[in-house]
């Protein structure tokens, strides 16, 4: 299976320090986010991931270069953004034929690579994607889902103002063949997962909560409480 990581944001919420520095090199415990991804998805039954870049792309290219990984990276550029979904369809060829991983890499994340794979592989019947989920502290912030008694996904609310709980989508997935083909039935080269895809697949998208850690860095605080909370290698 191949994995997407997602890596061509600005961070513009990180200001300054994503000023020279992209939001997927902020280091936690002096280590990028996305090295963390790497050796997690590398080391534990992915074979190929493409990250895609935008700003600051050289400094992602010298990282990945430097990388144990670089033989199974793939790097895309992206001139203009394209949105989560369209860049799931841009790379749709590096991905393979089957199930593929996609994921935010400036997210700080930790969880058993194979055991959600093996959850996608037995989850309910008619589900095209799984969705990790995690228990949030901040649910305004996220989109908080609503899932039926086999775990699916029924209703998504994306940063509302008062949030039905606080189980949120954690921006991991795995997507089966059939999310390409609605991404090309749109038309478009600009689409987003969150507000388009998802919305559309309700009932047919399973869950895997992640219990282990997930944190959106998205903030100076989101930050300070990675450093607060996160241990390496435990």
């Amino acid at each position: 299976m191949n994995a997407l990581l997602l890596a061509a944001g600005l961070g513009t919420r990180l200001r300054p320090l994503t000023d020279r520095l992209p939001k997927c090199l902020v280091p936690v415990h002096g280590r990028p986010l996305l090295g963390y991804w790497l050796d997690m998805l590398l080391g534990n039954g992915i074979a190929h991931v493409v990250v895609n870049t935008h700003y600051l792309p050289a400094q992602v290219e010298a990282f990945v270069g430097a990388s144990r990984w670089a033989p199974q990276v793939t790097l895309s550029p992206e001139p203009e953004l394209l949105g989560t979904g369209g860049t799931v369809l841009a790379n749709a060829e590096r991905l393979g034929p089957g199930a593929f991983m996609v994921a935010h890499a400036d997210n700080l994340c930790r969880f058993d690579v194979r055991a959600f794979v093996a959850a996608h592989r037995s989850r309910p019947a008619g589900c095209e994607i799984t969705m990790m989920t995690f228990a949030t502290d901040t649910p305004r912030s996220c989109g908080i889902v609503e899932l039926d008694g086999q775990g699916r996904v029924m209703a998504f609310h994306e940063k509302v103002e008062s949030p039905p709980g606080n189980l949120a989508n954690g921006a991991v997935y795995l997507l089966e063949p059939a999310v390409l083909a609605f991404l090309r039935s749109t038309g478009r080269s600009v689409i987003d997962l969150s507000t388009e895809v998802i919305p559309h697949f309700l009932g047919r998208i399973a869950t895997f909560e992640n219990r282990d850690y997930l944190r959106d860095i998205g903030t100076p605080e989101a930050l300070a409480r990675a450093h607060a909370e996160f241990t390496p290698g435990s």
